[in-house]
């Protein structure tokens, strides 16, 4: 009986989520198109709540640092599951712009409510492409823009913070934006990487203070991601995660791109 609850209760989250998604965008378009930010902010007080309701998780956030929100940030945080995007909107008192791999873009209603928000598009195959989308990227955040990144590139299957791809941090150099770090613990339990059953429990946020770029050149960029992975790392101890290993920054790929894989 509590295996057939369990995959129940697993069916009933997927189905709420893929109807929901496509009902709250199907509402957000429209406004999307007189004022994105009005868009996003419905995405953080009206979207992301229910998420947590309908899979039996309960959102902690630690206290605040004292962050002056009215400025444009990249927030970086550590990744851990697919509810960790509902968990940043929930979490930060920003309305928030991802940037995400180009094929997203593809993808009905998400990637038409991705578009007319302003998220940024980047392509990893093709070098020149991506390194113009940071560019853009870089004027959108000095413009107002705040934006979240998962430096990890992938969720994590075993609960530890992995080495961190390059591109957030040239990006927050190229914008000279600072960095706010966000840890994340408990999304995995919830909804684990390797699988698609969903538990109930408990997932802890800690914001940390921002990590300023002012001043740092392009030769900085390694300096940035150790600095702010240390961050991350002390703040998942905090809240009870189990940190990460002394490799900072993955290895650079056989076409030398590892810098530009941002999300």
């Amino acid at each position: 009986m509590r295996i057939f609850l369990r995959v129940a209760h697993s069916i009933f989250v997927w189905v709420f989520l893929a109807a929901w998604c496509v009902f709250w965008i199907t509402v957000a378009l429209p406004v999307a198109i007189i004022s994105s930010e009005t868009a996003l902010a419905m995405a953080r007080r009206l979207w992301s709540r229910p998420l947590f309701w309908v899979s039996g998780a309960r959102l902690q956030r630690e206290p605040l640092p004292d962050v002056d929100w009215s400025r444009p940030h990249i927030f970086v945080m550590n990744h851990q599951s697919n509810l960790d995007i509902p968990v940043a909107f929930a979490a930060l008192p920003s309305n928030l712009r991802f940037v995400a791999k180009h094929s997203l873009l593809y993808v009905p209603f998400l990637g038409w409510y991705m578009w007319i928000t302003g998220m940024i598009f980047v392509n990893r195959s093709h070098r020149a492409r991506a390194v113009a989308s940071l560019r853009r990227a870089g004027e959108r955040i000095r413009a107002g823009a705040n934006i979240l990144a998962f430096p990890e590139g992938t969720r994590s299957r075993d609960g530890k913070i992995h080495p961190f791809k390059k591109g957030p941090f040239a990006l927050a150099l190229e914008a000279q934006v600072p960095v706010v770090p966000v840890a994340i613990e408990g999304s995995g339990a919830v909804q684990p990487a390797q699988g698609w059953w969903v538990h109930p429990g408990v997932i802890r946020v800690k914001v940390g203070r921002p990590i300023p770029t002012a001043g740092r050149s392009p030769d900085d960029r390694d300096a940035l991601a150790r600095e702010v992975r240390d961050a991350i790392i002390q703040l998942h101890r905090e809240i009870g995660g189990q940190g990460g290993d002394a490799i900072a920054i993955g290895p650079r790929d056989k076409r030398g791109s590892g810098s530009l894989q941002v999300a």
